[in-house]
Parts: C-alpha cells; sequence; structure tokens
C-alpha cells in the first residue's frame, strides 16, 4: 500500500470506477449542483442566470430551436432553456442527476428529454441547432478524450449548428496553489460516509496540466481519486478545435459574454463547423 501511496500517477491517469455515478458521492454532487451559491459543481444561480440570458440573446431559440446540453448535471440550465422556448435535450453519466432532473421537469411540465450517457459514446438519433457544455469540463478530459468528445459533438452539430463550452485558461494555472493536506473525518465527507483520513496532494503537473488527488484511508481499504485539469490559450484552444473540424466564430471571457482579458480565469469559445 505504502508504494501505491507514495508512486506518481501517469498523465492523466484515471481513477478506476465511475465514482461520480457511486451511490454517496452522487448525492453529495446533487447537493452541490443544487446549492445556488455554492461555485463547485455549478456556478453560482445569478452567473446562470446571467449565462442563460446572454445565450439566449445570441442564440435565439427562433433561429436556434433544438439544443442539446452535455453534462446537464440535474438540469439546472436546462430548465432555463426549456422555459424560454428551446426544445431541449440534457445528458449526463450521474444516475441520481438525470433522475432529479426528469422528476424536476415533470413536475414543472417542461418537455426536456434526459439521457443517462456518457458524452464519450454518446449516440443520439438527432442533430442539434446548439449543443453547449458548462463548467470547464472540457479540460477535465484526457488529450484523446478531448479528441474524441469533438468528434462526437461534430456528429450530433446540425449544419448550421453552434457550440459553445469553456474552460480554464492560463490565467487560472498560475494561481493554481501547490499544497500537501492531510484532514480527519470521523463523521465521514464527500467521498465517503464512512470515517476516514483524506490525504490531498495538488500539483502542477507540467506547463498547463494540474492534479488534484485525494486518497481517502478508511479502515478496511484506501482509493485515489484524481481530478485533472488542462488549461487553455486562444491559441491552444483554436488548434484543438480546427483540427476537429471546428471554426472559431468568438471568444469570451465566460459563458455569460465577458469580454475576455489577459487575467479572466476562464475562456469561453463558440464554434461551428468549418465551411
Amino acid at each position: 500500500m505504502i508504494e501505491t501511496l507514495l508512486s506518481k500517477p501517469t498523465l492523466y491517469q484515471q481513477t478506476k470506477g465511475a465514482f461520480w455515478d457511486a451511490r454517496h458521492i452522487s448525492k453529495q454532487m446533487l447537493q452541490a449542483h443544487l446549492d445556488p451559491e455554492f461555485e463547485g459543481a455549478s456556478r453560482k444561480a445569478q452567473f446562470i442566470d446571467e449565462s442563460v440570458r446572454w445565450i439566449n440573446q445570441m442564440l435565439k431559440p427562433e433561429d436556434y430551436p433544438t439544443l442539446l446540453d452535455i453534462g446537464c448535471g440535474p438540469g439546472i440550465y436546462a430548465e432555463k432553456f426549456s422555459q424560454l422556448g428551446y426544445q431541449v435535450t440534457g445528458l449526463d453519466f450521474s444516475k441520481r442527476s438525470i433522475a432529479y432532473g426528469r422528476k424536476s421537469a415533470e413536475s414543472q411540465h417542461l418537455p426536456i428529454t434526459y439521457h443517462y450517457a456518457d458524452y464519450l459514446n454518446m449516440d443520439l438519433d438527432n442533430q442539434y441547432d446548439i449543443i453547449t457544455m458548462i463548467y470547464c469540463d472540457f479540460g477535465a478530459l484526457s488529450t484523446s478524450d478531448r479528441k474524441k468528445l469533438l468528434e462526437k459533438i461534430y456528429q450530433h452539430l446540425k449544419p448550421t449548428g453552434k457550440v459553445l463550452l469553456d474552460v480554464f485558461s492560463m490565467a487560472s494555472y498560475q494561481l493554481f496553489e501547490e499544497k500537501q493536506v492531510w484532514d480527519t473525518c470521523p463523521d465521514g465527507g464527500f467521498w465517503t460516509a464512512e470515517p476516514h483520513v483524506a490525504l490531498q496532494y495538488n500539483t502542477k503537473y507540467n506547463e498547463r496540466v494540474t492534479l488534484e488527488q485525494t486518497t481517502i484511508l478508511t479502515a478496511n481499504e484506501f482509493k485515489n481519486y484524481y481530478l485533472w485539469m488542462t488549461y487553455f490559450t486562444k491559441e491552444t484552444l483554436q488548434a484543438e478545435m480546427a483540427a476537429s473540424g471546428f471554426a472559431v466564430c468568438g471568444f469570451f471571457g465566460d459563458v455569460k459574454g465577458t469580454d475576455y482579458e489577459e487575467d479572466s480565469p476562464t475562456l469561453a469559445v463558440l464554434l461551428e463547423k468549418k465551411g
């Protein structure tokens, strides 16, 4: 066990199993999504409202009626889009979030279609006018998985459609704090309900990738959780998009349309198919 704890993970090494869909962790994630003042799983409520208004002004539902929200969680954005007249489809790889979204949409009589699926393997019957992927999930993927996802997005986008996604910028990379800390959790915590010790190791892995590694030690086992993040400049993001057949329509500081500055913590991009 000590050798495993001390070994350095390889770049983009994955946590074993779909931990975000585990019973306890998915419950914690859902609570985080639904807290309007917590900026973790989702943005704060005010940001989301401003983001939806901007997207609605830029890509009106009468011109872009069908919308696919990738990584939709419990449907916070999806519901707001539906209320504005979009025909909304949400896709997420958390059974708990999808179940919550379906129940919430039904209670409000919102005609949202939800799919429980891994977006890296999505194979829907439709193409969409708008595809969104919001809150920097794109950068959490490995280089090969980002390429695979862009191929799936291209496949599901109408010829005249638009894609909106955001990533963390190099300004955020510079602010990333490297640290090693540990904590005792006798009453359980985010990762497990069991009493445990949590070891947190945050490091800059290379010139634009960081790792947040959490090791959980309980009475019977230990497990590593790896949260990777790749950071982008306009140039690196545009190059990655172009390699997958997309042209950039515009860069922004975030998904509510703020102008991009060198110190902007995020970088949002609006895409279309080349040609």
